[in-house]
Formats: C-alpha cells, structure tokens, sequence
C-alpha cells in the first residue's frame, strides 16, 4: 500500500465536489426515533483539579451536521429531517432520570448529538430553557460545535444554564470543537471548512465568554505520511493548547463510512490498531507538559485490536492513562 499523504486521483480538489464523494460512497441511514437518545455511557473522569468526576456522555438524536467531513461516520446515528421542538429536552431529561440513582452521582453531561449543538436545525433555540431545566444542579455541561457557529447562541444557552441554575450554581459551559489536526493540507482535505486561523478565532470567542474549549484531534488522520503521524499529533496538541483548550480528546480515526474506506484503498490512510492509539496518547501526555488534560477516546476500541483477546487490558490501561494523566499506568 502506498505511505499514507499521497494524494489519491480520486479524491476531489472543491468542497463541493468532497461532498459529493463523501455523500456517494455512504451505507444505507438506519431511521431514528427523534425523541429517543442513541447511548448513555457513564465514566469517571480527571478534573483540571485532579480528582474524578462521574461524567455522563448522552448520545442525542437530531437532524445530520451540515458538513461533511471526509472521516465521519456520525451521520450514521442522526436523521434526514429537522430535529422536532421538544424533542432534544426529552432526551436530555430522560438521560438525567437514568443516572439520578447511581450511587456515584453524576456531576456533569456531555450533549453530544453528532454535529454541532448550535445549529438551530438539529438543536431548536427554544429548546435551550427546556434543556437548561433537565441538567439543573450540574456542575458541567459540554456541548460540540462547529467553530463557524460559536456565536450568539453561546450565550443564549449559557444564560439558559444560569437562569436554572442549582444550589451550587450554574453549570460551567464547555465547548467540543473537532480541529482534527494542525497540518494544513490534511486539515483543507478533511473537508472540515475552517482553516486553523479560523479555528483560533471561534476558539478566542469563546474564551471572551468564559466558556471552556475542548479539542478533538485524530490519531492517525488521512493525508499525512506514517513516518510524519506522531511529529504533527504533537504540533496539533500544541495548536490546541495554544488556542486556550484545557482539555485535548484524542480520537482513533475509525474506518467503515465510505469515503475513507475510499481513501484507504489509495493509500491516503492507514487504520491505526492499538499500538499505534496507545503510543499516540503516551507521546501526547509526556508532551502536554501539564498545560492540560489529555485523554484518549475508548468508545469501539474493539475495531482497533487484531485480536480480541487483550482488548480489556489495553483498554483498563488507557483508561488508567486517562484518569492518571501518566503515560503508563501507575
């Protein structure tokens, strides 16, 4: 196969013309139920303080990003139509009512609804109240968006948050933003519409609000060579914390939506396997220097293992990685 960041013939040098390739070599859509969640996954999590936190990721149903970037299979889990009123606020309130027993207490939730949560077509602005109410009493809220609209419903959701807010006071609004990576070319390809330039600007706009930034970046991402994988993860890792992250989520880029199965047949990408996620996150934490979290992303670790049968031992270690912000587990 040929090195990974050789650009293939067939891949499209237009935005417009990415979309279609993208859109083209998609599986069939599952239908979804717009008023049911995908997943709720519980786990504890490193504060900036230093202890845990039970965080709660809820997997929200809504209508599909309006991007289409060249790695993601999210669409998989959304719907073709307009998210319906009401229905974001349902799901919220269901998720919340299913660990309001635990016997760990969930002290924050992230809003993940594959796209971006200020896009009013997959996240109603009236729904924000509603939202608000079902998360009262948490301590944090993380949502993810799309740096081109980080803007006034930043503040309309955190005002919504302040206005319910519990008796320990309002919830602390985070941002998940996806830069993916800092290399330039790689970055344009991905098809993700923003330029690092731009990414720092939504990044800063955040910042003036007193809103916390997370930052996605992938492991192991298309159109950059294997040999130059690990020099430009580090150089992302460095751009997000210099754009103010205080915390980077590095993610496996995973294969199977179509179009990077595509680019891997060209030679454009490399599936990485565990070793690969494994020596990605230990690089990653020796080199953030104590500027910030790092964790690593253990959802469908499976798909990454050649076998299955060390797969809970590297995946007890990465999480102890996470909670420990080591790189080996202690």
């Amino acid at each position: 196969m040929p090195d990974p960041g050789i650009d293939p013939g067939l891949y499209p040098a237009t935005a417009a013309a990415r979309d279609r390739f993208v859109l083209e070599r998609r599986r069939p859509r599952r239908s979804h139920d717009p008023w049911r969640h995908q997943g709720l996954i519980v786990e504890d999590e490193r504060t900036a303080q230093g202890d845990r936190a039970r965080m709660a990721t809820v997997l929200l149903t809504g209508r599909e990003c309006p991007w289409r970037c060249a790695m993601c299979d999210l669409w998989t889990y959304t719907t073709v139509a307009d998210t319906p009123l009401g229905a974001i606020p349902a799901q919220v309130a269901a998720a919340r009512a299913a660990v309001r027993d635990q016997a760990v207490p969930v002290s924050g939730m992230k809003l993940y609804n594959a796209g971006s949560f200020f896009d009013p077509r997959a996240v109603p602005e009236a729904d924000y109240d509603a939202v608000a109410e079902a998360l009262s009493g948490l301590s944090r809220v993380i949502v993810e968006s799309h740096p081109a609209l980080v803007g006034p419903r930043v503040d309309r959701l955190g005002t919504a948050l302040d206005r319910h807010r519990g008796p320990g006071g309002a919830a602390q609004l985070e941002v998940a933003m996806g830069l993916e990576t800092a290399h330039p070319a790689a970055l344009d390809r991905l098809n993700k519409r923003f330029t690092l330039e731009e990414f720092a600007t939504a990044a800063a706009a955040l910042d003036e609000r007193g809103v916390a930034l997370r930052v996605f970046l992938l492991i192991s991402p298309p159109f950059i060579p294997t040999r130059e994988q690990d020099d430009w993860l580090l150089r992302s890792v460095d751009a997000a914390f210099s754009c103010g992250a205080s915390v980077v989520s590095l993610v496996p880029t995973r294969p199977g939506n179509g179009a990077i199965d595509a680019l891997a047949a060209e030679g454009a990408f490399r599936v990485p396997d565990l070793d690969d996620i494994e020596r990605s996150f230990a690089a990653a934490l020796s080199h953030a220097r104590h500027r910030g979290r790092v964790f690593v992303d253990l959802w469908d670790l499976e798909r990454f293992a050649h076998s299955q049968e060390c797969v809970s031992a590297r995946r007890d270690r990465l999480h102890a990685m996470n909670l420990n912000q080591m790189p080996h587990a202690q």
